[in-house]
C-alpha cells in the first residue's frame, strides 16, 4: 500500500553503496524507518541534500504493516527553510530540536498535532532574524506535553521545590525527611524551581517570556534534559546542547 504523507527527517544511516536507511517522523504514520535507494554518490548529491536533519518533505511511502523497514517511493521538498542552514545559531537550534525528537519519538502512530507544532516552530525560526532566547526551553516543555510527561505546574508558597522524579512541586523537606528520603537528590533548588514555574506559566498562558541571564537559561536547559532522562527510557548520550550553549554565548 502506498501512502502520501509529509515527513521530517530525523536521522540517516548508510545502507549500501548507493542507499541509506532514514528514520523519519511522518504526519500520517508516526515515526518509521525507510530504505531510500540511489541517494549516495556524486550524481545523487541533490537528493541527499533533501535528507538533512529536519528536512521537510512531501513523500510517497510504502506501508506494509508486517515490516518495520519499508521504502520511500518519491520525495520532494514540502517547504524549505533557508536561514536554518546559513546562521550558526539557527543551525544549532535545529540540531538541538532534531536530537530531541530522534531520542524521544518511538511510537509508530500518527501524532499530527506534534508534527504541526514542529513545522510551525521551524517556520517561525526561519522567519526570525534572531533566535528567541526562550525557544529551546519552550520547545522542550511543549514536547513534554505531547509526550505525556509534562511537569505539573502546582507551584505555591507551600510547595515551592520541583521534584524531577515526581514531576511536580513539593514542600520543603523536613530535617528527618532529608536524612531518609532518596527523592532529595531529585529536588531543584528554590531559584531553579521558580524559573521552571515561570516558563510553565508562559507555556500555559499569554504571560511574557521570563527574562533570565544566559547561564540560568543554560542551567534550565540542562535541568530539562535531566528531566527527560528521568522519564523516558533510553534517553541518554545527548550531545547537541553543548553546541547550542556555545553559540548562545
Amino acid at each position: 500500500m502506498l501512502v502520501s504523507t509529509q515527513a521530517l527527517v530525523l536521522h540517516t544511516t548508510p545502507y549500501s553503496e548507493t542507499s541509506i536507511i532514514a528514520r523519519v517522523f511522518t504526519r500520517e504514520l508516526g515515526v518509521r524507518s525507510y530504505i531510500i535507494k540511489g541517494v549516495r554518490g556524486g550524481k545523487s548529491r541533490a537528493r541527499m541534500n533533501l535528507l538533512q536533519p529536519l528536512s521537510y518533505l512531501d513523500a510517497v511511502v510504502y506501508a506494509n504493516p508486517r515490516s518495520t523497514l519499508n521504502y520511500i517511493k518519491e520525495m520532494h521538498p514540502a517547504r524549505q527553510f533557508p536561514s536554518l542552514t546559513v546562521s550558526p545559531v539557527h543551525s544549532a537550534v535545529v540540531f538541538f530540536i532534531n536530537e530531541l525528537l530522534f531520542k524521544t519519538l518511538r511510537e509508530e502512530e500518527a501524532n499530527p498535532m506534534l508534527f504541526g507544532y514542529v513545522v510551525e516552530t521551524l517556520a517561525g525560526l526561519d522567519a526570525a532574524e534572531r533566535v528567541p532566547v526562550e525557544l529551546p526551553i519552550v520547545f522542550m516543555l511543549r514536547l513534554s506535553q505531547h509526550l505525556g510527561i509534562e511537569p505539573l505546574n502546582n507551584y505555591s508558597i507551600q510547595e515551592p521545590l520541583f521534584n524531577m522524579k515526581e514531576g511536580c512541586f513539593v514542600p520543603h523537606p523536613s530535617k528527618f525527611t532529608m536524612a531518609t528520603d532518596s527523592n532529595i537528590a531529585y529536588l531543584l533548588n528554590p531559584t531553579e524551581s521558580l524559573h521552571l514555574h515561570y516558563f510553565l506559566e508562559m507555556v500555559h498562558s499569554s504571560a511574557p517570556a521570563p527574562i533570565l541571564p544566559l547561564q540560568q537559561r543554560i542551567d534550565l536547559i540542562n535541568i530539562l534534559l535531566q528531566y527527560f532522562q528521568a522519564h523516558i527510557s533510553d534517553f541518554r548520550h545527548f550531545n547537541s546542547h553543548e553546541v547550542l550553549h556555545a553559540v548562545l554565548e
